[in-house]
């Protein structure tokens, strides 16, 4: 079910809020390969497909260009361009793409007081990880193929996140986190919730399913939770077996229960989903599903936001534009029918863009967008 926008005013940029964006920060390497170039195979009797790449053969690319990204990078810009007072907490190496992440953060406005430098904690000879780098493959559809080397992403330590880093923060969005920084992720969302902040999640589908545990234990802190529908699906027989295997709950409204999640034999309506995981916690739950639009639960119901309809030159960085969008809008006070609006026009001008960042509008271009 849809909802009209609501007559309140839109978002605005007073006040400036404080935001910290917690995950991965990575140096991008982007090679767009024309369809012609390289061959394509769909399995039969399923939806997943294969760019394949012959052994030995060089492959023309239409371009290929270096970018900064990861999850908390593309995030703090998003929300720096809305107007947001950002800072984010990243672990990089002691190497030139360090450089070029706190480089591309001082240029958007992004504090780097709470970057932090692997000196030590991880395990290759030189004493320290080394930035994490991301090479990616976009042809066909433009959903790219990704090689991605983790580094110092994985080593976020619990001094790293110490109470201290969350003080006065008025949003604190946490992306995926790799390795051992996933275990840091109960520390972040209950220093977060103590500090007062809106907390807003948007894990990884191996956070998901390696970490279901502590996860499910952490919702208790957490406002907003956003999942991609194959991430979604993914939690199903974790969360049936934490919530019940026999409980059935009311769609949130009359009619409306959404879309199916099924796998390995559970299945649960998108209603019921949602349902049980605000019972863990949060206050809004918030499923995106691709050219389907997305869905986002709260109190009131499960409201459907439908895609904004525009050509696709890549797809990274959709997913953050849409959940950093949201969640500014949510503290912002934005009900969900017009923050939901507001995200699928951010996600929407990305996709237009080969890279995650170039997309991301300011605050007046959104509002312009989704409201005039």
């Amino acid at each position: 079910m849809s909802f009209p926008p609501s007559q309140g005013p839109p978002m605005t940029a007073l006040p400036r809020l404080k935001a910290i964006t917690v995950g991965s920060a990575t140096v991008d390497i982007i090679a767009t390969v024309a369809s012609d170039d390289i061959e394509r195979m769909t399995l039969h009797n399923s939806t997943t497909s294969f760019l394949l790449l012959e052994p030995g053969r060089k492959v023309d690319a239409s371009s290929v260009i270096t970018q900064t990204g990861g999850g908390a990078v593309n995030a703090a810009v998003s929300l720096a361009r809305l107007g947001l007072d950002v800072s984010a907490l990243v672990k990089l190496g002691e190497d030139h793409n360090a450089e070029k992440i706190i480089d591309r953060l001082s240029q958007e406005g992004i504090g780097t007081n709470l970057v932090r430098t692997c000196r030590g904690d991880g395990p290759d000879e030189a004493g320290g990880e080394t930035t994490a780098v991301s090479v990616m493959i976009a042809s066909h559809d433009r959903n790219a193929a990704i090689f991605t080397h983790r580094g110092a992403n994985g080593f976020l330590t619990e001094a790293d996140v110490a109470p201290q880093a969350f003080a006065g923060a008025d949003l604190v969005y946490v992306t995926n986190l790799s390795n051992d920084s996933a275990n840091r992720f109960p520390s972040i969302v209950s220093h977060a919730k103590a500090a007062g902040a809106f907390v807003a999640v948007n894990p990884g589908i191996r956070q998901l399913t390696r970490k279901t545990d502590p996860f499910f234990d952490s919702l208790r802190h957490v406002d907003l939770l956003v999942c991609n529908y194959e991430e979604a699906r993914a939690l199903v027989p974790a969360l049936v077996n934490r919530t019940g295997w026999e409980r059935q709950s009311a769609p949130l409204l009359e009619g409306e229960t959404g879309p199916c999640l099924e796998i390995e034999g559970f299945r649960l309506s998108l209603a019921d989903y949602t349902r049980r995981l605000m019972d863990l916690g949060p206050r809004y739950v918030a499923v995106t599903h691709g050219a389907n639009g997305s869905y986002l639960a709260d109190d009131t119901g499960l409201h459907h936001q439908s895609a904004i309809q525009t050509q696709v030159l890549g797809t990274v960085g959709a997913g953050d534009a849409f959940a950093s969008t949201l969640a500014a809008a949510l503290v912002r006070g934005e009900d969900s029918p017009r923050a939901t609006l507001l995200a699928a026009h951010n996600a929407a001008s990305v996709v237009r863009h080969v890279d995650a960042q170039g997309g991301l509008m300011t605050l007046d271009a959104l509002k312009k967008a989704a409201f005039e």
